[in-house]
């Protein structure tokens, strides 16, 4: 583990009930970069996140969050150490409206109403679109709203490293160009690292610091992003070339 490792999976083992889904894997986060985990559906991708966010039962192995063993801390724990996690589909709460599905981000917060009226506006400022749509009701918005609203309510929790599976699914390229535009942001800007687990295998090794390959349950490559991005086997595997 470096002195920048923010994140370090040990010899991960989980799944549900009976069934292994994560073989042994190691992977680390440095803090302050994009790490991407790219890989097939069936892989074992979004099985990681939930791992590492507490909602998938951790079978054998360890997780390290800023030094520390957090394998047995239960989920909503992990939030309150900074570690976010926006889930596949965005999973809004469709009859409130956008402003009140960003202020459920910042449950973990508790009485700290100045501060969360802070992050609110800095969000609005973030995410113009949201801040004119901010009394709509979340289910009324297109896709690319949504995305932006899930994205805007895991920052309200004051993240350390946010998790984001598949922020492109089901996303016109232009509305995936600015989503992604925002990801950059956030990790430049805001300065929080991000694990992003994402279908368009181009997208997320141009964006990546660090990237996994994940085929059934086991890390079969690892490397930085641009690397990654010319090699062959990724190359047939993921990018068609």
């Amino acid at each position: 583990m470096s002195d920048k490792t923010i994140l370090e999976l040990k010899s991960v083992v989980s799944g549900y009930g009976r069934i292994e889904a994560l073989h042994g894997i190691n992977m680390s986060v440095d803090e302050g970069d994009i790490v991407s985990l790219i890989g097939a559906n069936g892989a074992g991708k979004t099985t990681t996140l939930k791992t590492i966010s507490g909602i998938v039962e951790l079978k054998s192995g360890f997780i390290f969050y800023q030094n520390k063993d957090i394998s047995t801390i239960p989920a909503d724990k992990r939030v309150h150490e900074g570690l976010v996690h926006v889930p596949e589909g965005r999973r809004l709460f469709p009859d409130m409206t956008v402003e009140e599905n960003m202020e459920m981000g910042a449950y973990t917060r508790g009485d700290d109403k100045e501060g969360i009226a802070k992050s609110l506006q800095h969000c609005f400022e973030l995410f113009p679109r949201l801040k004119e749509r901010r009394s709509q009701r979340a289910g009324t918005m297109s896709g690319g709203e949504q995305q932006m609203a899930a994205i805007a309510r895991g920052l309200m929790a004051k993240p350390k490293i946010l998790m984001l599976d598949e922020p492109s699914l089901g996303l016109a390229p232009i509305i995936v160009q600015q989503i992604f535009e925002i990801i950059r942001n956030v990790n430049k800007e805001e300065g929080v690292t991000i694990l992003l687990v994402e279908q368009n295998a181009s997208l997320a090794l141009k964006n990546a610091d660090q990237a996994y390959v994940l085929e059934t349950g086991n890390i079969t490559l690892e490397g930085k992003g641009a690397d990654l991005l010319k090699n062959e086997a990724v190359r047939r595997s993921y990018l068609g070339g």
